[in-house]
């Protein structure tokens, strides 16, 4: 498994929203959408972590 930056996988879901999640195999992962129950849970909103709708 990488670490650090390479790790993280940036995906937005059908209303383009913005997630960043840690995931094992971001090969096939487009969209947060795409993401089962347990890889959603290692998501975080965007959003929420930088404040703003935009940056």
């Amino acid at each position: 498994m990488k670490s650090g930056y390479e790790s993280l996988a940036w995906l937005n879901d059908k209303d383009g929203k913005e997630y960043v999640c840690s995931l094992d195999n971001q090969k096939d992962k487009r969209s947060f959408d795409q993401l089962s129950d347990e890889e959603k849970a290692k998501c975080a909103d965007v959003n929420q972590i930088v404040g703003t709708e935009r940056w």
